[in-house]
């Protein structure tokens, strides 16, 4: 984990580096864990050491009870961290408005999973934003938001053992 981390640090705090030898770097990170692991605290770390603009943004508060608003706070969202890029993106709870879409389907809420999507995607190689997402539900998640391509990289957490706790 720590190793997966101080290499996105080092692309905020270098992206010229990774631009001239061809590299690219993943668009999004997606840390997986139970609650209270420390997900959150990890994302703002990373932005302080790499010494970047942090965006959070609850999933939960995407979804709105007017159709189009949650759209346009992902468009706005992504429209700021660009702006002040090299930043980081975080979307706590991320399946809230990221749930695979099926029968049970909300208009609202597919519409803005659409809008991230379309944000993500439009990311240019090296653009400087990366996503880092959170949930504790990965299995509820829509597919299209775990392809190649969105949130290549997975960070997996649990909860610390005894030893892990002395430490």
């Amino acid at each position: 984990v720590k190793m997966e981390l101080s290499e996105l640090v080092d692309f905020l705090q270098n992206p010229k580096k990774y631009k001239e030898f061809g590299v690219k770097m993943p668009k999004g990170v997606l840390m997986v864990g139970p609650p209270g692991v420390g997900k959150t605290l990890i994302a703002k770390a990373v932005a302080g050491e790499a010494g970047v603009p942090f965006f959070y943004q609850s999933g939960s508060s995407f979804v709105e009870i007017y159709v189009g608003m949650g759209a346009k706070r992902v468009r706005e969202l992504f429209s700021r961290a660009k702006m002040m890029a090299p930043s980081i993106i975080f979307i706590d709870e991320i399946d809230a408005v990221g749930k695979a879409r099926g029968e049970m389907s909300n208009v609202e809420r597919d519409s803005t999973l659409n809008q991230l999507l379309t944000q993500m995607d439009g990311f240019e190689d090296n653009s400087g934003v990366i996503v880092i997402a959170a949930t504790n539900k990965i299995e509820l998640m829509d597919p299209a938001l775990l392809r190649s391509g969105r949130f290549d990289r997975r960070i997996f957490l649990s909860l610390p053992d005894f030893k892990d706790r002395l430490k």
